[in-house]
Protein backbone atom coordinates (compact mmCIF):
# COMPACT_ATOMS: atom_id res chain seq x y z
CA UNK A 1 0.00 0.00 0.00
CA UNK A 2 0.78 3.46 -0.48
CA UNK A 3 3.05 5.00 2.70
CA UNK A 4 1.11 8.07 2.68
CA UNK A 5 -1.13 8.71 -0.25
CA UNK A 6 -3.20 12.32 -0.86
CA UNK A 7 -5.86 13.13 -2.56
CA UNK A 8 -5.11 14.19 -5.66
CA UNK A 9 -6.27 17.53 -6.97
CA UNK A 10 -9.76 17.20 -8.70
CA UNK A 11 -11.47 20.05 -10.02
CA UNK A 12 -15.31 20.82 -9.09
CA UNK A 13 -17.09 19.98 -11.92
CA UNK A 14 -18.62 22.87 -13.41
CA UNK A 15 -22.51 21.10 -13.37
CA UNK A 16 -23.97 18.78 -11.45
CA UNK A 17 -24.28 16.44 -10.56
CA UNK A 18 -21.85 15.34 -8.16
CA UNK A 19 -20.85 11.60 -7.67
CA UNK A 20 -21.34 10.58 -3.61
CA UNK A 21 -20.41 7.29 -3.45
CA UNK A 22 -21.12 6.03 0.10
CA UNK A 23 -18.84 2.60 1.27
CA UNK A 24 -20.90 -0.24 2.97
CA UNK A 25 -20.37 -3.48 4.67
CA UNK A 26 -21.92 -6.55 6.92
CA UNK A 27 -22.70 -4.90 10.06
CA UNK A 28 -22.11 -1.25 9.46
CA UNK A 29 -24.32 1.16 11.23
CA UNK A 30 -27.41 2.29 9.69
CA UNK A 31 -27.08 5.83 10.57
CA UNK A 32 -23.72 6.00 9.63
CA UNK A 33 -25.14 5.09 5.95
CA UNK A 34 -28.24 6.88 6.13
CA UNK A 35 -27.83 10.06 7.83
CA UNK A 36 -25.30 11.51 5.14
CA UNK A 37 -27.50 9.50 2.27
CA UNK A 38 -30.78 11.64 3.48
CA UNK A 39 -28.79 15.10 3.94
CA UNK A 40 -27.83 14.67 0.12
CA UNK A 41 -31.25 13.38 -1.23
CA UNK A 42 -32.30 16.17 0.58
CA UNK A 43 -30.67 18.81 -1.10
CA UNK A 44 -31.60 17.48 -4.34
CA UNK A 45 -35.52 17.44 -3.16
CA UNK A 46 -34.84 21.49 -2.47
CA UNK A 47 -33.68 22.13 -5.42
CA UNK A 48 -35.73 20.04 -7.31
CA UNK A 49 -38.96 22.19 -5.77
CA UNK A 50 -36.97 25.26 -6.76
CA UNK A 51 -36.86 24.08 -10.42
CA UNK A 52 -33.63 23.25 -10.57
CA UNK A 53 -31.12 20.08 -11.06
CA UNK A 54 -30.14 18.07 -8.68
CA UNK A 55 -27.01 18.64 -7.07
CA UNK A 56 -25.93 15.11 -6.09
CA UNK A 57 -26.39 11.37 -7.48
CA UNK A 58 -25.94 8.92 -3.89
CA UNK A 59 -25.03 5.60 -4.47
CA UNK A 60 -24.33 2.73 -1.61
CA UNK A 61 -21.76 0.29 -2.78
CA UNK A 62 -20.68 -2.65 -1.37
CA UNK A 63 -17.92 -5.79 -1.90
CA UNK A 64 -20.82 -7.43 -4.39
CA UNK A 65 -23.98 -6.07 -5.45
CA UNK A 66 -27.29 -6.86 -3.35
CA UNK A 67 -28.48 -6.99 0.34
CA UNK A 68 -25.71 -5.47 3.03
CA UNK A 69 -27.03 -6.23 6.20
CA UNK A 70 -26.55 -3.93 9.16
CA UNK A 71 -26.06 -3.86 12.57
CA UNK A 72 -29.28 -3.41 13.30
CA UNK A 73 -30.51 -6.26 11.26
CA UNK A 74 -32.16 -4.02 8.66
CA UNK A 75 -30.60 -4.81 4.72
CA UNK A 76 -29.39 -1.98 2.47
CA UNK A 77 -29.28 -2.94 -1.31
CA UNK A 78 -26.53 -1.55 -2.72
CA UNK A 79 -24.18 -1.41 -6.37
CA UNK A 80 -20.78 -3.28 -6.52
CA UNK A 81 -17.84 -1.21 -5.64
CA UNK A 82 -17.45 0.63 -8.91
CA UNK A 83 -14.82 0.69 -11.85
CA UNK A 84 -11.85 2.84 -11.86
CA UNK A 85 -13.21 4.66 -14.72
CA UNK A 86 -16.27 5.34 -13.05
CA UNK A 87 -16.25 9.38 -11.33
CA UNK A 88 -16.28 9.51 -7.56
CA UNK A 89 -16.16 13.50 -6.57
CA UNK A 90 -16.87 12.54 -2.51
CA UNK A 91 -15.69 9.51 -1.20
CA UNK A 92 -17.44 8.40 2.36
CA UNK A 93 -16.49 5.49 4.17
CA UNK A 94 -19.24 4.51 7.19
CA UNK A 95 -18.51 3.01 10.30
CA UNK A 96 -19.61 0.22 12.37
CA UNK A 97 -19.15 -3.20 14.16
CA UNK A 98 -18.27 -4.82 10.65
CA UNK A 99 -14.88 -2.51 10.72
CA UNK A 100 -12.87 -4.87 12.92
CA UNK A 101 -13.38 -7.85 10.09
CA UNK A 102 -12.47 -5.68 7.29
CA UNK A 103 -9.11 -4.81 9.01
CA UNK A 104 -9.00 -8.77 10.45
CA UNK A 105 -8.99 -9.76 6.97
CA UNK A 106 -6.20 -7.04 5.64
CA UNK A 107 -4.01 -8.56 8.18
CA UNK A 108 -4.65 -12.05 7.61
CA UNK A 109 -4.92 -11.73 4.08
CA UNK A 110 -6.21 -9.62 0.98
CA UNK A 111 -9.19 -7.86 1.63
CA UNK A 112 -11.04 -6.60 -1.64
CA UNK A 113 -12.38 -3.44 -0.01
CA UNK A 114 -9.66 -2.35 1.35
CA UNK A 115 -7.78 -2.62 -1.90
CA UNK A 116 -10.34 -0.62 -3.68
CA UNK A 117 -11.07 2.29 -1.18
CA UNK A 118 -6.61 2.93 -1.51
CA UNK A 119 -7.24 3.47 -5.21
CA UNK A 120 -10.57 5.80 -4.91
CA UNK A 121 -9.04 7.41 -2.26
CA UNK A 122 -6.55 8.81 -4.60
CA UNK A 123 -8.82 9.37 -7.22
CA UNK A 124 -11.62 11.08 -5.11
CA UNK A 125 -11.25 14.64 -5.02
CA UNK A 126 -12.54 14.36 -1.38
CA UNK A 127 -12.97 11.84 1.30
CA UNK A 128 -14.98 11.37 4.10
CA UNK A 129 -15.52 8.68 6.66
CA UNK A 130 -17.92 9.25 9.04
CA UNK A 131 -17.36 7.26 13.23
CA UNK A 132 -15.30 4.17 12.98
CA UNK A 133 -14.80 4.51 9.43
CA UNK A 134 -11.65 6.42 9.90
CA UNK A 135 -10.37 2.84 10.77
CA UNK A 136 -10.46 1.79 7.11
CA UNK A 137 -9.17 4.87 5.71
CA UNK A 138 -5.88 4.67 8.38
CA UNK A 139 -5.13 1.45 6.68
CA UNK A 140 -4.98 3.14 3.61
CA UNK A 141 -2.31 5.48 5.00
CA UNK A 142 -4.59 8.77 4.59
CA UNK A 143 -4.52 9.69 8.38
CA UNK A 144 -0.82 10.32 8.24
CA UNK A 145 0.28 13.64 9.52
CA UNK A 146 -3.93 14.55 9.56
CA UNK A 147 -5.58 15.80 11.86
CA UNK A 148 -8.27 13.44 12.64
CA UNK A 149 -12.28 12.38 14.47
CA UNK A 150 -13.77 9.32 15.39
CA UNK A 151 -15.86 7.90 17.94
CA UNK A 152 -15.11 9.32 21.51
CA UNK A 153 -14.53 5.62 22.50
CA UNK A 154 -12.66 4.65 19.69
CA UNK A 155 -10.48 7.68 19.89
CA UNK A 156 -7.65 5.76 21.72
CA UNK A 157 -7.78 2.79 19.85
CA UNK A 158 -7.85 5.31 16.83
CA UNK A 159 -4.08 6.74 18.05
CA UNK A 160 -2.61 3.43 18.84
CA UNK A 161 -3.29 1.49 15.85
CA UNK A 162 -2.02 4.52 13.23
CA UNK A 163 0.19 6.29 15.45
CA UNK A 164 0.74 8.93 13.01
CA UNK A 165 -2.57 10.34 12.78
CA UNK A 166 -3.43 13.14 15.16
CA UNK A 167 -6.73 12.14 16.59
CA UNK A 168 -8.60 14.86 18.61
CA UNK A 169 -11.68 13.79 20.75
CA UNK A 170 -13.67 16.37 20.84
CA UNK A 171 -14.53 17.44 17.47
CA UNK A 172 -18.03 16.76 16.08
CA UNK A 173 -16.20 16.78 12.61
CA UNK A 174 -12.81 17.94 10.97
CA UNK A 175 -11.88 19.11 7.89
CA UNK A 176 -7.77 18.52 6.93
CA UNK A 177 -7.40 19.84 3.49
CA UNK A 178 -9.92 17.47 1.37
CA UNK A 179 -10.21 14.82 4.22
CA UNK A 180 -12.89 15.33 6.39
CA UNK A 181 -13.73 12.68 9.29
CA UNK A 182 -16.49 12.84 11.72
CA UNK A 183 -17.61 11.81 15.11
CA UNK A 184 -19.62 9.16 16.41
CA UNK A 185 -23.20 8.40 14.45
CA UNK A 186 -25.34 11.60 14.50
CA UNK A 187 -22.74 13.53 13.68
CA UNK A 188 -22.24 11.98 9.94
CA UNK A 189 -25.07 14.74 9.51
CA UNK A 190 -23.01 17.32 10.79
CA UNK A 191 -20.25 16.25 8.17
CA UNK A 192 -22.86 15.66 5.50
CA UNK A 193 -24.40 19.41 6.10
CA UNK A 194 -20.71 20.66 5.86
CA UNK A 195 -19.83 18.83 2.78
CA UNK A 196 -23.19 20.36 1.13
CA UNK A 197 -22.39 24.16 2.70
CA UNK A 198 -18.80 23.55 1.02
CA UNK A 199 -20.86 22.89 -2.20
CA UNK A 200 -23.65 24.81 -2.60
CA UNK A 201 -23.42 27.30 0.12
CA UNK A 202 -24.43 28.44 3.57
CA UNK A 203 -28.07 29.02 2.29
CA UNK A 204 -29.02 25.36 1.16
CA UNK A 205 -27.07 23.77 3.84
CA UNK A 206 -29.53 25.70 6.30
CA UNK A 207 -32.19 24.42 4.22
CA UNK A 208 -31.67 21.32 4.41
CA UNK A 209 -31.04 21.27 8.29
CA UNK A 210 -34.10 23.15 8.46
CA UNK A 211 -36.05 20.75 6.74
CA UNK A 212 -34.43 17.51 8.66
CA UNK A 213 -35.53 19.49 12.03
CA UNK A 214 -31.75 19.17 12.65
CA UNK A 215 -29.62 22.05 13.60
CA UNK A 216 -27.56 23.87 10.64
CA UNK A 217 -24.10 23.99 12.71
CA UNK A 218 -22.58 22.16 15.94
CA UNK A 219 -19.51 23.36 16.53
CA UNK A 220 -16.64 21.80 15.44
CA UNK A 221 -14.52 22.01 18.73
CA UNK A 222 -17.60 21.63 21.27
CA UNK A 223 -17.82 17.91 22.76
CA UNK A 224 -19.21 14.81 21.40
CA UNK A 225 -20.69 13.82 23.97
CA UNK A 226 -22.83 15.63 26.84
CA UNK A 227 -21.71 15.94 30.59
CA UNK A 228 -24.61 14.32 31.85
CA UNK A 229 -23.72 11.51 30.03
CA UNK A 230 -20.24 11.22 30.49
CA UNK A 231 -20.80 11.36 34.38
CA UNK A 232 -23.14 8.26 34.52
CA UNK A 233 -21.49 5.40 37.03
CA UNK A 234 -22.37 3.02 38.93
CA UNK A 235 -23.70 5.00 42.39
CA UNK A 236 -27.08 6.21 42.11
CA UNK A 237 -26.41 8.72 44.91
CA UNK A 238 -24.28 10.40 42.33
CA UNK A 239 -27.06 10.55 39.33
CA UNK A 240 -29.33 12.02 41.42
CA UNK A 241 -27.32 14.99 43.15
CA UNK A 242 -25.93 15.44 39.06
CA UNK A 243 -29.65 16.41 38.65
CA UNK A 244 -29.96 18.28 41.72
CA UNK A 245 -26.74 20.17 40.54
CA UNK A 246 -28.07 20.84 37.27
CA UNK A 247 -31.31 22.40 38.59
CA UNK A 248 -29.13 24.50 41.09
CA UNK A 249 -25.76 25.61 39.52
CA UNK A 250 -25.80 28.91 41.01
CA UNK A 251 -25.93 27.24 44.68
CA UNK A 252 -23.31 26.15 47.29
CA UNK A 253 -21.44 23.46 45.67
CA UNK A 254 -18.53 23.40 47.24
CA UNK A 255 -17.12 19.69 48.23
CA UNK A 256 -18.72 19.93 51.79
CA UNK A 257 -22.16 21.09 50.76
CA UNK A 258 -22.08 18.53 47.99
CA UNK A 259 -20.75 16.22 50.61
CA UNK A 260 -23.84 16.62 53.20
CA UNK A 261 -26.64 16.49 50.28
CA UNK A 262 -24.86 12.93 49.57
CA UNK A 263 -24.80 12.06 52.85
CA UNK A 264 -21.19 11.61 53.41
CA UNK A 265 -18.24 13.08 54.57
CA UNK A 266 -16.22 15.69 52.24
CA UNK A 267 -12.74 13.28 52.30
CA UNK A 268 -15.49 10.23 51.23
CA UNK A 269 -17.46 11.71 48.82
CA UNK A 270 -14.26 13.63 47.20
CA UNK A 271 -12.68 9.78 47.00
CA UNK A 272 -15.69 7.79 45.93
CA UNK A 273 -16.59 10.32 43.48
CA UNK A 274 -13.67 10.25 41.37
CA UNK A 275 -13.78 6.52 41.36
CA UNK A 276 -17.14 6.48 40.64
CA UNK A 277 -16.80 9.13 37.56
CA UNK A 278 -13.48 9.40 36.43
CA UNK A 279 -12.79 12.94 37.39
CA UNK A 280 -13.26 15.58 40.05
CA UNK A 281 -16.25 17.47 41.88
CA UNK A 282 -14.89 20.57 40.49
CA UNK A 283 -14.26 19.48 37.10
CA UNK A 284 -17.68 17.66 36.91
CA UNK A 285 -19.52 20.71 38.08
CA UNK A 286 -17.84 22.83 35.29
CA UNK A 287 -18.46 20.57 32.57
CA UNK A 288 -22.59 21.06 33.59
CA UNK A 289 -22.35 24.22 33.70
CA UNK A 290 -20.46 24.51 30.44
CA UNK A 291 -22.97 22.44 28.79
CA UNK A 292 -26.23 24.76 30.74
CA UNK A 293 -24.21 27.99 29.07
CA UNK A 294 -24.10 26.33 25.95
CA UNK A 295 -27.62 25.22 25.40
CA UNK A 296 -28.63 28.63 26.63
CA UNK A 297 -26.63 29.81 23.98
CA UNK A 298 -28.04 27.91 21.13
CA UNK A 299 -31.80 28.41 22.84
CA UNK A 300 -32.25 32.44 24.03
CA UNK A 301 -31.19 35.58 23.86
CA UNK A 302 -30.03 36.21 26.76
CA UNK A 303 -26.79 38.36 27.15
CA UNK A 304 -23.38 36.32 28.55
CA UNK A 305 -23.10 38.07 31.56
CA UNK A 306 -26.88 37.06 32.78
CA UNK A 307 -25.82 33.14 31.06
CA UNK A 308 -23.16 33.87 33.22
CA UNK A 309 -24.72 34.24 36.62
CA UNK A 310 -27.64 31.62 35.87
CA UNK A 311 -24.98 28.63 35.03
CA UNK A 312 -22.92 29.39 38.11
CA UNK A 313 -19.99 30.94 36.34
CA UNK A 314 -20.19 34.38 38.13
CA UNK A 315 -18.28 36.79 35.94
CA UNK A 316 -18.96 36.99 32.01
CA UNK A 317 -15.06 36.71 31.88
CA UNK A 318 -15.32 33.14 34.02
CA UNK A 319 -17.87 32.20 31.29
CA UNK A 320 -15.18 33.33 28.70
CA UNK A 321 -12.43 31.35 29.91
CA UNK A 322 -13.91 28.03 30.01
CA UNK A 323 -15.25 28.56 26.48
CA UNK A 324 -11.85 29.64 25.19
CA UNK A 325 -10.48 26.49 27.22
CA UNK A 326 -13.07 23.41 26.33
CA UNK A 327 -13.91 24.66 22.69
CA UNK A 328 -11.30 27.55 21.59
CA UNK A 329 -13.82 29.95 20.82
CA UNK A 330 -15.57 32.39 23.01
CA UNK A 331 -19.45 32.71 23.83
CA UNK A 332 -20.33 35.58 21.59
CA UNK A 333 -18.47 33.51 18.26
CA UNK A 334 -20.43 30.18 19.81
CA UNK A 335 -23.39 31.91 19.34
CA UNK A 336 -22.28 33.41 16.05
CA UNK A 337 -21.73 30.00 14.82
CA UNK A 338 -24.25 28.03 16.03
CA UNK A 339 -26.61 30.12 13.73
CA UNK A 340 -30.12 29.24 16.36
CA UNK A 341 -31.87 32.48 15.25
CA UNK A 342 -30.95 32.19 11.34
Amino acid sequence: MPENPRILPNPRPSHPPLDVVILAYPAVQLLDVAGPLQVFATANDLSADAGRPAPYRVRIVAERAGAVTTSSGLALVAEGLIAESDPVDTLIVAGGRGVQALLDQAQFGHSAILSWLVNRCAKSRRVASVCTGAFLLGSTGLLDGRRVATHWTRCDALRARYPAALVEADPIFIRDGDLWTSAGVTAGIDLALALVEDDLGREMSLAVARHLVVFLKRPGGQAQFSAALSLQGGDARFGRLHAWIAENLSADLTIPALADRAGMSPRSFARHYRADTGRSPAEAIEGIRFEAARRLLEETGLPAKRIAERCGFGAEETLRRVFLRRILTTPGDYRRRFAAFA
